[in-house]
């Protein structure tokens, strides 16, 4: 059999599980997964293997209406990801339907669809009844012409084989663009930092996350395997600082100790991760932090 390879993008509304998708797909956690909406910020791509197949899922930013310029550079960076895909994969959440942001979302691929293969997953499956699961996908299929339709539950698995059979079978045949035993193609560093990240937004239940922002400032292999992980957790007021420490320090503490433990799983080996937390107002507006998240500071420009 030939070998094919090539990118999949999945697009949708945030929290339609994307990035849950992604690293099902992959085995892997290469995508950040909480519960609150628009964590992934970057184009994020997890590499799987089906058959003669390597799959690079391209786990986008959820599609909303931006309000700020992040907003802005993440959504250019969902349509940026679906226009250079060899594939596209709408996701719906089964129980929310066609909502507005659904029909926005259908009207752009009305722009980048020509000759384009785009399959639809209705996700979230296991939410609602079959005869509506049924009249939703007869009703998206009567407003665009997906190439396919797939019932999954990306959290349990169920349906996600036979999607990424299809998938397989669809790329263009050509030669692997990554190495065999190559999950992902974000740095570590980014992977680190956004681990990082996750276990903030899930500790920190305010719109404080949206506030902030992780980078690796270092990374030092030591002698004995290890490796030494710095990382800033930069806030754009002083007031955030002391909710991401903590009382006595304890919500930091906690944060990095819930990273390091993943990092830990993730490499194999022994982490020390060091975590600063520092204020920098108008983090929000510079081009440098931007970069450190994947997204072109020129597109958050209104």
């Amino acid at each position: 059999m030939p070998k094919r390879a090539g990118f999949v993008a999945l697009i949708g509304e945030p929290n339609a599980g994307k990035s849950t998708l992604t690293n099902h797909m992959v085995g892997a956690k290469v995508s950040i997964v909480t519960h609150k909406v628009q964590t992934t910020r970057a184009r994020i791509r997890g590499v799987a293997l089906q058959g003669e197949a390597q799959i690079v899922f391209v786990d986008t930013p959820g599609l909303f209406r931006p309000r700020r310029r992040l907003d802005r550079a993440m959504v250019a960076a969902a349509w940026g990801g679906a226009a250079d895909a060899d594939i596209v994969v709408l996701m719906i959440e089964a129980h929310r339907g066609i909502t507005e942001g659904v029909e926005k979302i259908l009207e752009g691929l009305e722009e980048i669809g020509q000759g384009r293969t785009i399959a639809l997953a209705i996700n979230k499956i296991d939410r609602v009844r079959s005869e509506v699961l049924l009249a939703l996908s007869r009703n998206l299929n009567d407003r665009y012409p997906f190439s396919e339709t797939f019932m999954i539950s990306a959290e349990k698995g169920h349906g996600c084989s036979d999607l990424k059979r299809w998938l397989a079978q669809e790329l263009p045949e050509g030669p692997w663009l990554y190495p065999e035993d190559q999950i992902a193609d974000l740095p570590m560093r980014m992977i680190a930092a956004e681990m990082t990240r996750e276990k903030l937004t899930l500790r920190l239940h305010q719109e404080l996350p949206y506030q902030l922002t992780v980078e690796t400032e270092a990374w030092e292999e030591r002698k004995d395997g290890s490796a030494r992980i710095d990382q800033i957790i930069y806030v754009a007021r002083a007031g955030h600082k002391g909710i991401v420490l903590g009382n006595k320090g304890e919500t930091i503490k906690a944060v990095s100790k819930a990273a390091r433990e993943e990092l830990e799983e993730f490499l194999g080996r022994r982490v020390h991760l060091f975590c600063q937390v520092k204020v920098r107002e108008k983090w929000l507006d510079e081009a440098e932090r931007y970069s450190e998240m994947g997204l072109d500071f020129k597109d958050g420009n209104a």
